[in-house]
C-alpha cells in the first residue's frame, strides 16, 4: 500500500534528535545572573521586599519581588529603553547571556538560518498598556498615543527583538499559557530540535507585572499575600500559615542545542534535556483540579517521553506557588503518582525565594533544576515554620537547607490559569 511506504521524509523523522542545554541566562529578584541567581538560591535568599515601583499606599498588598537596582540604561541606549517594555528588557538581558554563555557568536561557520527563537511571557507589556490607557483616560480626549504603544505591549515582541538583534531566521514566536507559558516555550524548542527543524533555539520568557494592574488584579483574586508586616517570610509553601504567592519578575533564558550540532562546535553542555509533558486540567478557570489529575497527566507524560522508570526521578522542582489549595494539591499528585518513591524524591519550591514570575516562572525553575542535575545540590524551600496537616509530612520538601545529593533525572512543574500544565525532566549528559 502507498500510505505503508517509507519516503525519505518518514526517515529522516524515524529517530529523533538528542537535544542539550549549552547556555543559561537570568535575570531575577535575587540576582541579575545566573552564578549570582544560582548562588542566593543555595544561601536561601528572600527577594521579597515593598515594592518601588508605584504608590502602594491603597493596595491590600505592598511588597513584591522585584529585580534589584535594575537602571535598564546599563542595558540599553536612551531610544532602545523608549522602544521596550520593562518585560521585554529583562528578556533581551536573559537571552544575551544565555547567548553569550553558549559561545554561539563566536563561530561564524553557524548557520543563523537553522538557530530559532521561542519566547514566552504569560501577560507582555501590562505596564505600558496601563501606563498609556491612564494618561488618555486622563485627557482630554485626543488620541496622543505614542507608536511605540502596540508593539511594547504584546506579548509576542521580546522574541522577536531577540531574534532582530542577533540575525536568528529560525521558528520564531511567542507561548502564552499564564503561568506555563515558558514551560511551554522550552518544551516546543525540544521538539522542534529533536525533530531536525533547527539546531538551536534561545527559549524562555519574561514578565514584568508589578504594576498598579498587576497586584490589583490579583488582590482582587486574594490570590497573592498580604503579609505586609514581613515580606521575606511571605512566600512560605507547603507551610500551614501560606496566604498567597508573591508576584516577581525578571527572566530567564536557555540555549537547547542539537547534540551533535553542540559537540562539533566543542561546546560546553550543562545536561541534556530528557521529556516533556503537557496537559489540561478541564476543570476551572483559576483552580487546580481538587486530586491533581492534571498534574498527573503532564508528569506522567514527561516520564514516558523521557523513555525512563519512576524510579529514575531525584528531584522535583514543584509549582509550589504558596496558595491554600494549590500547595495541597500538587503533593497529592506526586504522591499518587509515583506511590512510594514519593518519599524518596527531593522537593522543592524556589518560588519561596524567587516569588513568583508568572510566565517566566517555568525556565527561570528550570535553570535550578538543570543546575542541580550539574552540581548534586537541591536548593531549599525557605519560610517552613508550621507543617501543614493536609500535606503529607514525609515526604522531603528540602525545608530550609539545601541538600546535597545525585540527581541524574530532574523534573521542573509549572501549572497555569485556566488548567494549563507543563512538566521538563532534565539529566545528567552522558555522550
Amino acid at each position: 500500500c502507498y500510505l505503508h511506504r517509507r519516503t525519505p521524509i518518514v526517515e529522516k523523522f524515524m529517530e529523533l534528535k538528542r537535544v542539550v542545554i549549552t547556555g543559561l541566562g537570568a535575570i531575577t529578584p535575587i540576582g541579575k545572573n545566573v552564578d549570582d541567581y544560582w548562588a542566593a538560591l543555595l544561601a536561601g535568599v528572600s527577594g521579597a521586599a515593598p515594592i518601588t515601583i508605584f504608590d502602594t499606599a491603597k493596595f491590600k498588598t505592598k511588597f513584591a519581588c522585584e529585580v534589584k537596582d535594575f537602571n535598564a540604561e546599563e542595558y540599553f541606549d536612551r531610544k532602545e529603553v523608549r522602544k521596550h517594555d520593562r518585560y521585554a528588557q529583562f528578556g533581551l538581558i536573559a537571552a544575551d547571556q544565555a547567548i553569550a554563555d553558549s559561545g554561539l557568536l563566536e563561530d561564524n561557520s553557524i548557520n543563523r538560518d537553522r538557530i530559532g527563537v521561542i519566547w514566552a511571557s504569560g501577560i507582555g507589556g501590562l505596564s505600558t498598556f496601563h501606563d498609556t490607557v491612564t494618561d488618555f483616560a486622563r485627557g482630554d480626549g485626543t488620541p496622543r498615543f505614542s507608536p511605540f504603544f502596540i508593539p511594547k505591549m504584546i506579548a509576542d515582541i521580546a522574541a522577536g527583538h531577540i531574534s532582530i538583534k542577533h540575525g536568528f531566521r529560525g521558528p520564531n514566536f511567542a507561548t502564552v499559557s499564564a503561568c506555563a507559558s515558558s514551560a511551554n516555550a522550552l518544551s516546543d524548542a525540544f521538539n522542534y530540535i529533536r525533530l531536525g527543524k533547527a539546531d538551536m533555539f534561545i527559549t524562555g520568557g519574561s514578565e514584568a507585572a508589578i504594576s498598579e494592574s498587576g497586584v490589583g488584579g490579583f488582590n482582587a483574586m486574594h490570590a497573592i499575600s498580604t503579609r505586609n508586616d514581613d515580606p521575606g517570610t511571605a512566600s512560605r509553601p507547603f507551610d500551614k500559615d501560606r496566604d498567597g504567592f508573591v508576584m516577581a519578575e525578571g527572566g530567564g533564558g536557555v540555549i537547547f542545542e542539537e547534540l551533535e550540532h553542540a559537540l562539533a562546535r566543542g561546546a560546553k553542555i550543562y545536561a541534556e534535556v530528557a521529556g516533556a509533558g503537557l496537559s489540561g486540567d478541564a476543570y476551572h478557570m483559576t483552580s487546580p483540579h481538587p486530586d491533581g489529575y492534571g498534574a498527573q497527566l503532564c508528569m506522567k507524560a514527561a516520564i514516558e517521553d523521557a523513555g525512563i522508570n519512576y524510579e529514575d526521578i531525584d528531584h522535583i522542582n514543584t509549582h509550589g506557588t504558596s496558595t491554600p489549595v494549590g500547595d495541597i494539591v500538587e503533593p497529592k499528585a506526586i504522591v499518587s503518582l509515583f506511590g512510594e518513591h514519593a518519599y524518596n524524591i527531593n522537593i522543592n519550591s524556589t518560588k519561596s525565594m524567587t516569588g513568583h514570575l508568572l510566565g517566566g516562572a517555568g525556565v527561570v525553575e528550570s535553570i535550578s533544576t538543570i543546575l542541580a542535575v550539574q552540581n548534586d545540590i537541591i536548593p531549599p524551600t525557605i519560610n517552613h515554620f508550621t507543617d501543614d496537616p493536609d500535606i503529607d509530612d514525609k515526604l522531603n520538601f528540602t525545608f530550609n537547607k539545601a541538600q546535597k545529593r545525585v540527581v541524574n533525572f530532574g523534573l521542573t512543574n509549572t501549572f497555569g490559569f485556566g488548567g494549563h500544565n507543563a512538566s521538563l525532566i532534565f539529566k545528567k549528559f552522558v555522550k
